[in-house]
């Protein structure tokens, strides 16, 4: 043990070791309409519950569930939710409940939960799921009176029972909820309605048709606009932002400019609840009638209706749940008589509590303004995200004339390096159109610094990355090759095509299948190595989305008494009723406790218990089509990058020349807690270990004890950060500005 360096400094840090659920009863539910992630968070839940003490019930068929009792409500065990992370839909089943609206049903519900001692509550579903919910906490004590008043229950039962606490989650596809960036279920039914984007164009570019396809979202509009995004559509209707009176010839005008720049096909998303200025709908039908009257071109229809719901849930969506899970029961735990009910939000990458109320209020605003025509006002309560979406696919998507764009002299040059990740065509493509809006004359480099050095550079149009959107890899293509011994020949070649400003999109220079696989089969545990170097992000998160029992990492050492002590954990867990393991390795975690090392490890040690099998996922893990995520995040911070370039070079020109001697010239564009930062590029030196490519601090090393309790192992986590109620966050209409 290292000695005293010097005197203590005070630890203020806050360990969900130190809040205790001894003696307190959980329970969880699910409500309204389903939504993929729903059994991450409820298997969060329980779990989370019963590692502080606590004990955990699940509530069947949401509120029905509790009004009936009896085997509705049922004690939860760790077993119970095994299996239930990758499972669509809510295995424990969610209903409408017409009683529980009524004031006999509510107390009825009380009565069942408090024949159980259940005053803790954790509500995943939509505003009205959660609206009801407040409700029922403000009548609580009142409910209790009736029921003692009735000889249902007695003063003990009252007295032990006075405080319901309320945390909600939102479970919604249409992420149709203000006070959060993504509720539970939105970016898994993007996978759905991306899938089927891109197996429409390929057959509606094979015959040169147009293709209406309508997506979920009756009042909200945000699967549909992010779709757009995604995919580059050629038009989006969506109800917070009604087109134009005249909207007909202005689209039909665009159809037949893309279809003579020899694009092949149209795309056309609508959300149900689209409507014109009038407040009437615009329907599917009535846009394809509309094309073939007009233009004669092919088009087609597709509604993609209930399958947006159906399927595995994303990667995302288990881990938004799962920490939402975790940050519910800690806020049940923290909460007090005076606490109000609180919904678990996500702004940025980090989950934050706000008032449930605060958030209804505002989601019953956005439609108040679009009963009213208020439309700009609608937009803006949705929130900086939905704005900053809406705001990018108008730039992306309207091509100004020559005659229209500002005046600029600054040629602006866009180029990949390291290696191919999916989302960087779409960052290029966002790069090349803004900055193409912004008056500047934009070059490509293929093949990176290398393809730099040698003159692989040539000017790229606006048509020129149409199609960009869904494409995997790097199509301008990247290498790994540093710069620094082709300095000289980047800077001939910048002199002689006058660039003036580079952005650089690139890095440092699948478990689920496997994991089913092993259904309906003996005990099994599967040793996966994952790619990332010496950084265990994507270890850390994908065993998170998988469930994994162990992941070895690099920044996390280990020695060999740990592994033997993660054998003999998983060995224990796999001597009940559980089936399946699963172990993520890192590539470069330890040199010499190897992917088959730790296999020969678990096989030998587990021998009788279970068998393993190991797979490593290699190269695969670079390719396919990006993700709607990806798409979408590439596009926009893209788009952000360019607007900072033009910004910079403006502050930056004097006298015919743009001087770049500041640091801040050269900056990296990134998340940081809640907001993107650009950061000087020489305030990272500190902040880098170069030999391993790795920054000093990584903030998703606070994700890994979460990991770790969900898969029964005692740990520390540290809560600090949490137990803040903060509030809804307004933009002022001064705020509000139609660009990103």
């Amino acid at each position: 043990m290292a000695g005293n360096a010097g005197p203590k400094r005070q630890d203020t840090r806050k360990f969900v070791e130190n809040l205790s659920g001894a003696g307190k009863c959980i329970a969880v539910l699910t409500s309204g309409g389903d939504a993929q992630g729903m059994n991450a968070a409820v298997r969060a839940v329980v779990r989370m519950g019963i590692y502080v003490g606590a004990k955990v019930y699940f509530i069947h068929e949401g509120y029905q569930g509790m009004v009936d009792g009896g085997d509705n409500i049922k004690e939860a065990t760790w077993e119970s939710v095994s299996s239930m992370l990758q499972v669509g839909g809510t295995v424990i089943g969610s209903a409408r409940c017409k009683e529980f609206r009524t004031h006999e049903g509510r107390l009825k519900a009380a009565h069942n939960l408090v024949q159980r001692g259940i005053t803790n509550l954790c509500v995943i579903g939509g505003d009205g799921s959660l609206t009801g919910a407040n409700l029922f906490r403000e009548e609580w004590s009142g409910l209790l009176n009736e029921l003692l008043e009735q000889g249902l229950i007695n003063e003990e039962a009252v007295s032990s029972n006075s405080v319901l606490h309320i945390v909600g989650m939102v479970g919604s596809i249409d992420n149709d909820f203000c006070g959060t960036d993504m509720t539970i279920g939105t970016d898994s039914a993007l996978h759905r309605i991306i899938e089927v984007v891109d197996a429409i164009m390929t057959t509606a570019q094979s015959h040169q048709r147009t293709f209406v396809l309508e997506v979920m979202g009756r009042h909200c509009g945000y699967l549909a606009l992010v779709s757009a995004l995604a995919c580059g559509a050629d038009w989006v209707f969506i109800p917070e932002m009604p087109p134009d009176d005249g909207w007909e010839d202005n689209m039909c005008q665009k159809l037949s400019e893309n279809r003579a720049d020899k694009k092949r096909l149209n795309i056309i998303i609508v959300a149900e609840g689209a409507i014109d200025s009038h407040n009437k709908a615009i329907t599917p039908d009535y846009i394809k009638d509309l094309v073939v009257r007009c233009l004669g071109f092919d088009t087609r229809v597709t509604i993609l209706g209930h399958v947006q719901r159906g399927g595995t849930p994303s990667a995302f969506d288990r881990i938004l749940a799962s920490r939402m899970g975790v940050e519910a029961v800690l806020a049940l735990l923290e909460a007090s008589t005076e606490t109000p009910a609180c919904v678990v939000s996500l702004v940025g990458n980090q989950a934050v509590r706000l008032p449930l109320m605060e958030c209804v209020q505002m989601t019953q605003e956005v439609q108040k303004a679009m009963d009213e025509k208020k439309f700009d006002e609608a937009v803006r309560l949705r929130g900086r995200s939905f704005e900053n979406n809406l705001s990018t696919y108008r730039l992306l998507s309207y091509r100004k004339l020559d005659s229209e764009l500002p005046n600029s002299s600054f040629n602006v040059a866009v180029m990949n390096v390291g290696a191919p990740a999916a989302g960087m065509n779409a960052a290029v493509r966002s790069a090349v159109r803004v900055g193409i809006t912004e008056g500047h004359k934009m070059f490509a480099v293929n093949d990176g610094f290398e393809g730099f050095a040698k003159g692989q550079i040539k000017e790229i149009k606006w048509g020129d990355v149409g199609g960009w959107t869904g494409q995997g890899g790097s199509l301008l293509g990247t290498k790994r090759t540093l710069p620094a011994k082709h300095l000289a020949k980047i800077a001939e070649q910048m002199r002689i095509h006058n660039i003036n400003a580079l952005l650089v999109i690139g890095g440092f220079e699948t478990c689920d299948r496997i994991k089913q696989s092993a259904s309906g089969t003996k005990r099994r545990v599967f040793i996966i190595e994952t790619m990332g170097g010496y950084c265990g992000y994507l270890a850390t998160v994908g065993g998170l989305a998988a469930g994994a029992d162990t992941v070895y990492i690099y920044e996390e050492t280990f020695d060999i008494r740990d592994l033997q002590a993660n054998v003999e954990h998983l060995t224990q867990k796999m001597k009940t009723s559980i089936q399946r393991g699963l172990v993520l390795r890192n590539e470069n975690c330890n040199e010499n406790f190897t992917t088959d090392f730790i296999y020969q490890l678990y096989s030998e040690e587990g021998r009788g218990v279970f068998d393993c099998r190991k797979n490593i996922l290699g190269h695969m893990q670079q390719g396919g089509a990006p993700s709607p995520f990806d798409r979408n995040f590439g596009t926009k911070v893209a788009a952000k990058a360019m607007q900072w370039i033009t910004r910079m070079l403006k502050e930056s020109y004097k006298g015919g020349k743009v001087f770049t001697n500041a640091e801040d010239t050269a900056c990296l564009l990134g998340m940081r807690r809640r907001a993107m930062v650009f950061q000087p590029v020489a305030q990272l030196r500190e902040e880098t270990d170069f030999e391993h490519r790795i920054p000093k601090e990584q903030w998703w090393l606070k994700l890994r004890p979460l990991m770790k309790i969900l898969a029964k192992y005692k740990t520390f986590y540290d809560v600090s950060d949490a137990g803040q109620l903060e509030h809804v966050t307004r933009v002022r209409p001064k705020d509000f500005q139609p660009s990103v």
